[in-house]
């Protein structure tokens, strides 16, 4: 109608064809062809006027631009949970920016710092790879209805511009048989980006629950079971089914950069993998967010473990700091480091607390005061500058 091919009473008897999906797939067992099975269903339910249906179109014209619209719905179901995320993940930041903790490298003590930063860096991250994802979101959520090999040989341009008004979705601006795959490349490659991100939080989630280390833990329900045979435990199973999980979407990237490479004007050899893939994807990455988020908001968090894990290595982690003030106070920096680590070391061998040592060496304690000593060996000079990485991400 839009072209002027048929009246509106035409089009009106054409809206009120109806389908049933059995009879679809009884077709489908005949015709071996899933669009074509379906066309013909619905052509059955409707007199002469049923010649029209699917005129000037190819099936991926059908299939594309149908899973455009199914795909803008997901797309704003997934970005509401990524909000969702990000929101608890600021709440956790501010509510813990005061708690003192150990910092971590290669999984050993390093310094005192906030226990509020590991969530603001989830948080920055999150507000960072949602933009990936809105921008691949901006890429697959488009049509084309531009037919066999994408020339419109068979209907018209005018045509695929009309339906992306009255659908308010996009267009491609150029296409072939189908729309090009890097634009689903991109997008399922936008949602393994996010799925380890999440892996990424539940990874530190998973090491701070540790026995030894008991900093966190996820929230346990009266009557759960952590282990078929050992009854005291209870394990991070939601963080450890999320670090699973990122492994299959990251599977998934490989799999939508090897459906790019299609010949001349399109093979179906994509086809079957979307099938899986892109279903597949929302549907883990909806699950992921959601399990992650509950997590989050549930955790237990132990300031009295966290308190006492600073004070494992004897206050070792304090030695940059008194290594800095040596220098400042003319000290070479060689001299200065090579006799710190000595007496850090022998604070660790020998059970010593590390300010005490400091304090007793005479060397040292020439050129610097207790005074700066205290200064640098407490939380509030370690964390000074915590205010100003709150206001640079939340500001």
């Amino acid at each position: 109608m839009l072209l002027g091919l048929y009246d509106s009473k035409t089009y009106l008897k054409i809206s009120e064809a109806t389908f049933k999906l059995e009879d679809i797939y009884e077709l489908e067992k005949e015709t071996k062809h899933d669009v074509v099975a379906f066309t013909r269903t619905v052509g059955n339910t409707i007199g002469d006027e049923k010649k029209w249906i699917h005129y000037g179109l190819t099936s991926t014209d059908v299939v594309d631009s149908a899973n455009a619209l199914i795909l803008r719905e997901v797309n704003s179901h997934i970005n509401n949970r990524i909000n969702d995320l990000i929101e608890t993940l600021k709440e956790k930041a501010i509510r813990y920016k005061d708690i003192p903790c150990i910092g971590r490298t290669h999984g050993i003590h390093a310094e005192v710092t906030s226990f509020g930063l590991k969530f603001l860096l989830w948080y920055e991250d999150l507000k960072r790879i949602q933009k990936v994802f809105l921008d691949a979101k901006d890429n697959i959520e488009v049509i084309k209805i531009s037919g066999a090999v994408g020339n419109y040989a068979a209907n018209t341009p005018k045509l695929e511009e009309e339906i992306s008004k009255i659908l308010n979705i996009k267009s491609a601006n150029i296409s072939t048989q189908v729309l090009q795959r890097d634009r689903h490349a991109l997008y399922i490659s936008s949602i393994a980006l996010l799925g380890s991100e999440l892996e990424k939080i539940s990874t530190e989630i998973r090491h701070l629950s540790r026995t030894e280390v008991g900093e966190v833990s996820e929230s346990f329900a009266k009557g759960q079971k952590g282990s078929s045979a050992m009854p005291h435990k209870k394990n991070p199973i939601a963080s450890e089914n999320i670090s699973g999980l990122s492994r299959v979407l990251r599977g998934y990237v490989t799999t939508s950069f090897e459906d790019i490479n299609l010949w001349h004007e399109r093979d179906i050899s994509h086809s079957s993998v979307e099938r899986i893939i892109l279903a597949d994807a929302t549907s883990l990455i909806d699950y992921m967010l959601n399990r992650i988020n509950n997590v989050l908001k549930n955790l237990d968090v132990n300031v009295e473990k966290i308190s006492s894990n600073i004070e494992l290595t004897k206050g070792v982690v304090f030695s940059q700091h008194v290594l800095s003030l040596l220098i400042q106070k003319g000290m070479i920096r060689e001299t200065a480091y090579d006799l710190i680590q000595k007496l850090a070391y022998d604070t660790i061998e020998n059970n010593k607390e590390f300010k005490l040592i400091i304090i007793d060496n005479k060397e040292i304690m020439s050129y610097v005061t207790i005074e700066e000593i205290e200064t640098v060996f407490s939380y509030k000079y370690l964390l000074r500058n915590v205010d100003s990485i709150y206001s640079k991400v939340l500001n």
